[in-house]
């Protein structure tokens, strides 16, 4: 029994099988309520929630009636998607014990994360999806606008990581003397057992849920903790996906999510297919490119997406709680700017939904989508293979480089 605690908590799982499950999941999770995967939706609801409390009113806002602000985040699906991935990731960390208060050794960092999260609110919501709804559970649902997003974070993740690796905004390297005081003495871990219970009465909150009738409140808390829990165990990051690619050239992250959403398109289909549904498809148009570079330069600034900055606050790494705040922030910004300051005249207005289902067919729209997919995933393998930090794709013997 001790081993098995071990194999599970003890260390990280692969990406390859967390990402496989996850796309299986949110793919099985649209089949049940007929939406997907996604969290920046809830990050605006949260920050038209905090507009109401101060007394603004937001009952014109174009953006807060096209995300519809019914009930509270507490009585919505997409509350509990979001939450459920934050205890989720809170139990297995626990469990694991794996929690730890972490401070940053430059308080620049505060800056650069609220700054970053920011932007990534802003582009996510401009583009109408983050790394789940405009990418990871955007091309299962065959909507086109998700490989725009995807390219335009690319970019923006490439321009993230220039800005990163200046100086000016790394700063000067804060070293600290070596402590000559005793050693504490060990405590015991009761991480463990902090994690057991809070699994437990999640468990029964769930159970109530269903009991008291309502089903999809109880379905969203269940797969939002199973979504918290894989991103955790698998430390899954889009961020890492792009950025590791341009600084040290490894893919693991990126083979990893490719693989997943292959799985994902497959079985979203067989759903669609057999249950009728109609695909979640958002409108591409100029406002996808612009939102997805922007928010590829703000996951880079922040060190982290949506779901790499929710399990790593779980972690007690206290510099993304200001990612958090920025990111709705961001998101709220964005709403306001939607319609008062032209956004959507100006970006969105031009554009239209784009579904390769409807476009070429359920079969074309697969095979298209496994090929890119394929593609992505070979470019990827050639990329970790060929490319060194700092020497690029020039010709020469690494066998030595680590």
């Amino acid at each position: 029994m001790k081993n098995l605690y071990i194999k599970w908590f003890g260390n990280y799982w692969s990406p390859y099988l967390v990402m496989s499950i996850a796309g299986i999941l949110s793919a099985v999770y649209f089949g049940i309520t007929g939406t997907v995967w996604a969290v920046t939706g809830e990050f605006t609801r949260l920050g038209g929630h905090i507009l109401e409390f101060f007394g603004v009113d937001i009952s014109d806002w174009a953006y807060f009636n096209l995300v519809h602000m019914d009930g509270t985040t507490w009585t919505r699906t997409d509350g509990w998607i979001v939450w459920g991935m934050f205890i989720g990731a809170m139990i297995t960390i626990l469990l694991s014990s794996n929690f730890k208060i972490r401070i940053p050794k430059q308080k620049r960092r505060y800056v650069q994360g609220f700054a970053g999260g920011i932007i990534a609110g802003f582009g996510a919501r401009l583009a109408l999806g983050c790394n789940l709804a405009a990418f990871f559970t955007g091309v299962p649902q065959f909507s086109f606008h998700s490989w725009i997003f995807i390219v335009a974070t690319a970019i923006g993740t490439f321009l993230g990581a220039k800005v990163v690796n200046t100086r000016w905004w790394k700063g000067k390297p804060v070293l600290k003397k070596g402590s000559m005081a005793p050693a504490a003495k060990p405590r015991r871990n009761i991480q463990p057992l902090v994690g057991a219970v809070l699994g437990l009465a999640y468990v029964g909150l769930i159970v109530y849920f269903f009991v008291t009738g309502r089903n999809m409140l109880g379905t969203a808390a269940l797969f939002g903790a199973a979504f918290g829990i894989l991103i955790e165990r698998g430390q899954i990051c889009f961020t890492s996906a792009f950025r590791d690619l341009w600084i040290s050239g490894r893919a693991t992250m990126t083979k990893a999510i490719t693989i997943g959403m292959a799985v994902s398109s497959v079985a979203t289909l067989v759903i669609i297919l057999v249950y009728g549904l109609d695909p979640i498809t958002k409108i591409a148009a100029p406002s996808t490119f612009v939102g997805g570079l922007l928010f590829g330069i703000g996951i880079v600034m922040a060190a982290g997406c949506e779901t790499g900055m929710m399990y790593r606050l779980m972690e007690g790494q206290i510099v993304f709680l200001p990612v958090f705040v920025g990111n709705i922030l961001g998101a709220t910004g964005l709403a306001y700017a939607w319609d008062h300051m032209g956004v959507y005249n100006l970006l969105v207005k031009s554009g239209s939904p784009v579904n390769l289902i409807t476009t070429m067919g359920p079969a074309a729209a697969l095979a298209v989508t496994l090929i890119v997919l394929a593609i992505g995933f070979t470019i990827a393998v050639y990329w970790q293979k060929n490319y060194r930090f700092g020497v690029g794709f020039k010709k020469g013997d690494y066998t030595n480089v680590r």
